[in-house]
């Protein structure tokens, strides 16, 4: 089950390390290796985040989130993404990025910690805005009551979410943006730029959450209707309708609010990535192998049904993501390490995961006990 899961991750490593040491000597392959374990760590939420919603899909979109969406994950954001972004703010063509991407690394650089604050905005909002639909949901189980069951309260309240993170937007235009970090430790006013791109990440949240929100409802709604179907064939002697093109649909939009969040999630790997090297072919081909065991992960959890032996694990990836919305929102102005952000998602995480146990062992005492009496 290991090597079937992970075979492609073991793959991707050998290839990517061997490339590694092609194109710039050992080095290159020490740099490579930072940078796979940098995006791991960084993302061992996403991957917990994922497998909720990858669960939920059948086999085939399972597989395309294997496949497709790993070429989206490596060469969509780990590779073109960062060039898009030169591209738009030095306003060069996609020929002239690559070129400058490839033979003038610095001021590439430059140019991408300049666009960090509209990065930082876009990923910020749209991360925070997964963690507060999640925390103001009324849910059976509660990690955190003394947080989570007032919070389910307020949530009863329409359009919470969008209004929190809108004036979590606002205040930070108003603060970190007006003296955003730039390149040579400068700063500059960019107020406009982070509301703008913050409404950008917020509408794209809601577009494509409530999309695939729209079609699971459906999803459902046939479901019950097929069961009805069903009961109601056995007795005639019939077959019921067949819920298989529904299904797609709702599938796709869950794989496409899938790709959205984990480009969310590799912005800071993105970003972060830029202290260690600004080679962009060692980053993609550090940051595409992280990505891959991210990938492997994701199913891994599905296929062993982890989330539902540590019922809190979710919660503590959910808590992970409103952190890590608040660190890029606070790097607009100030530089935090990379070391912090990935710490503070496996201490979550790490919680989150011994509270399981322990949840675990009281229920298997709890029954012990009452079989015995």
């Amino acid at each position: 089950m290991l090597l079937k899961t992970f075979g492609w991750s073991f793959a991707v490593t050998a290839l990517g390390l061997i490339a590694a040491v092609l194109y710039g000597g050992w080095a290159a392959f020490g740099i490579v290796a930072i940078l796979s374990i940098l995006e791991i760590s960084l993302s061992f939420d996403n991957a917990v985040v994922n497998a909720g919603i990858v669960k939920k899909m059948n086999a085939f979109w399972q597989k395309a989130f294997l496949t497709i969406g790993i070429l989206i994950a490596v060469f969509g954001m780990r590779l073109v993404f960062p060039v898009v972004i030169v591209a738009v703010s030095a306003q060069l063509g996609p020929i002239e990025a690559v070129d400058l991407a490839l033979t003038d690394k610095d001021r590439y650089q430059e140019l991408v910690t300049d666009a960090h604050p509209a990065i930082a905005a876009f990923g910020g909002i749209f991360l925070l805005m997964i963690f507060l639909d999640f925390i103001f949901e009324d849910r059976d189980i509660q990690w955190l009551r003394w947080i989570e069951r007032p919070l389910a309260k307020l949530g009863k309240v329409d359009m919470l979410s969008a209004c929190v993170a809108l004036i979590v937007l606002l205040i930070s235009a108003l603060t970190f943006a007006t003296h955003a970090h730039q390149h040579g430790g400068a700063h500059a006013d960019k107020a406009e730029t982070v509301l703008l791109s913050g409404v950008a990440g917020l509408i794209t949240y809601m577009i494509v959450n409530g999309l695939s929100g729209y079609f699971e409802e459906k999803l459902e709604a046939e479901e019950e209707c097929e069961q009805t179907a069903a009961e109601a064939a056995q007795r005639a002697g019939g077959k019921p309708r067949s819920a298989v093109v529904l299904a797609g649909k709702a599938a796709f939009f869950m794989f496409l609010y899938l790709e959205v969040l984990d480009a969310s999630f590799s912005f800071d790997g993105v970003i972060g990535a830029f202290a260690v090297t600004n080679d962009i072919v060692l980053m993609a081909l550090g940051l595409g192998i992280g990505a891959m065991y991210v990938r492997s992960l994701t199913v891994y959890l599905v296929h062993e049904g982890t989330l539902d032996d540590y019922v809190y694990l979710e919660h503590g990836a959910y808590y992970a993501i409103g952190a890590l919305s608040v660190i890029l929102l606070v790097t607009i102005q100030y530089e935090i390490s990379e070391f912090i952000t990935g710490l503070a998602g496996v201490v979550l995480i790490g919680a989150s995961f011994l509270s399981s146990v322990r949840r675990n062992k009281r229920l298997a005492e709890h029954e012990k006990s009452g079989g015995g009496l």
